[in-house]
């Protein structure tokens, strides 16, 4: 391994660990709080320089590997839209980037998917699962993305489902590289479990609104 890429990986690796513990740290303390607050932006950043390197890194000659560089975007997809979902409480915001991300990741979602089947004469399970999970977030933005109005109603949603989602992308990455699990199933019991704690907190913020909805009537 060359020192070039031997640093990269390094800062990689060191910003994911960060990026794994304030994650943490944000899903457990309580929402809306400083503590939450604070340490949600440190996760976003150090997930989005850990992410991004590692896209880099998945170009570099003795590195490349466009299974890593597609799911790296993937990833940085779900956290800098749960990061710009936190503007859609405004009255007036700009929704270009969002839509040019959404169409972005519904590209990526296809090619993850073709991708195998075009150069290897074969589908993988991994890119035609992560492929067809971006093609359903990409359309769900572009039709929310419809609707100004539609936006600030679920921002909340919205940023919950992007931020745990990139969480989930952090911890899959972290048990992939460390061989925690078998063969597939490092790169899908993450996301089970992870999937399990975002129906939770869709179902109590739903509870929640349903009980305010009754108190202002």
């Amino acid at each position: 391994m060359d020192a070039f890429s031997k640093v990269l990986i390094i800062i990689h690796a060191s910003f994911g660990g960060i990026a794994l513990i304030s994650g943490a740290i944000s899903l457990i303390a309580k929402k809306g709080k400083q503590l939450h607050k604070k340490s949600g932006k440190i996760f976003y950043y150090a997930l989005l320089v850990s992410v991004t390197l590692s896209l880099v890194i998945a170009l570099l000659p003795n590195h490349k590997s466009a299974f890593l560089f597609s799911i790296g975007l993937f990833s940085n997809y779900f956290i800098i839209g749960g990061f710009r979902s936190l503007r859609y409480k405004q009255r007036s915001i700009s929704v270009q980037l969002d839509k040019m991300m959404a169409y972005f990741i519904i590209m990526v979602g296809i090619t993850m998917i073709l991708y195998p089947i075009l150069l290897q004469n074969q589908s993988n399970i991994v890119l035609l699962v992560f492929g067809i999970i971006a093609i359903i977030f990409g359309v769900i933005d572009i039709f929310l993305l419809q609707n100004v109005n539609r936006l600030r109603k679920n921002w909340l949603k919205i940023h919950l489902s992007k931020m745990i989602s990139g969480y989930v992308a952090a911890v899959t990455a972290f048990v992939v590289v460390n061989q925690w699990l078998p063969g597939v199933w490092a790169w899908f019991v993450p996301s089970i479990f992870g999937n399990i704690y975002l129906a939770y907190w869709l179902y109590k913020l739903k509870k929640k609104t349903s009980i305010n909805k009754v108190h202002n009537k």
